[in-house]
């Protein structure tokens, strides 16, 4: 059963992949009158976010929002192109800031688990294979930690789900409400946002069959 899901999943993925980068491609040849970083600027200042500054960051994809320096990072592509794909990811963007200006609570909870993921996703692997290889040795324990861990970063993915998708809502409403973009361009713009959200559900789909996998193993191997 496990081996279908991987195989489900990993189809999943790699169709929902091809899907954002056709989708980003397409978009990318349809122009607006503003750039990235005009995008941004705006959405920032009619939101009364003077607090919150644009830059740009090197690399592909590397846009994010940084809320330890209040920064909107936007990569080259998306800081420099005026099309609507760059102003759905710059728009979008800024829909974190928003987030973290009103204290967006799904936004809070994953914040405060970033440390605690960071130290699971470094030892997890380890503690898995440990559980597993020495169970007959250590018995469970160590496997039921591996679990614990994995558990806490799939947590994370599913809490990551209305963080984004909330801020492409945001992004939206403000592109259309601020006529950045139109009729034609904001379904656009839309469905460029809810492609890069079906990354995240595939990513949680896939963390929560992985973690029943080994929930499974525990109980054979306690058993």
């Amino acid at each position: 059963m496990y081996f279908i899901l991987f195989i489900t999943v990993t189809l999943l993925s790699w169709g929902v992949s091809a899907l954002l980068n056709h989708r980003f491609k397409q978009y990318s040849k349809v122009y607006i009158s503003m750039t990235g970083r005009e995008v941004a600027e705006r959405m920032l200042r009619e939101n009364g976010l003077s607090d919150v500054s644009v830059t740009c960051t090197p690399g592909h994809l590397t846009d994010h929002y940084d809320p330890r320096n209040k920064t909107v990072n936007l990569s080259e592509d998306v800081y420099n192109s005026n099309s609507v794909a760059a102003a759905a990811v710059a728009a979008h963007e800024c829909g974190h800031a928003l987030q973290h200006a009103m204290a967006y609570g799904p936004l809070t909870m994953r914040s405060a688990l970033v440390p605690v993921v960071n130290f699971a996703s470094k030892w997890v692997t380890w503690v898995l294979l440990g559980g597993i290889l020495l169970i007959e040795t250590l018995g469970p324990q160590l496997l039921l930690a591996g679990i614990i861990l994995y558990a806490l970063t799939t947590l994370f993915t599913f809490v990551t789900l209305p963080v984004e998708i909330n801020a492409s809502q945001r992004a939206i409403m403000c592109l259309e409400q601020a006529g950045i973009t139109d009729r034609e361009t904001t379904p656009m713009a839309s469905s460029a946002l809810r492609s890069a959200a079906y990354t995240y559900v595939v990513a949680a789909i896939s963390s929560l069959g992985t973690l029943v996998y080994y929930i499974l193993i525990f109980i054979g191997r306690r058993d």
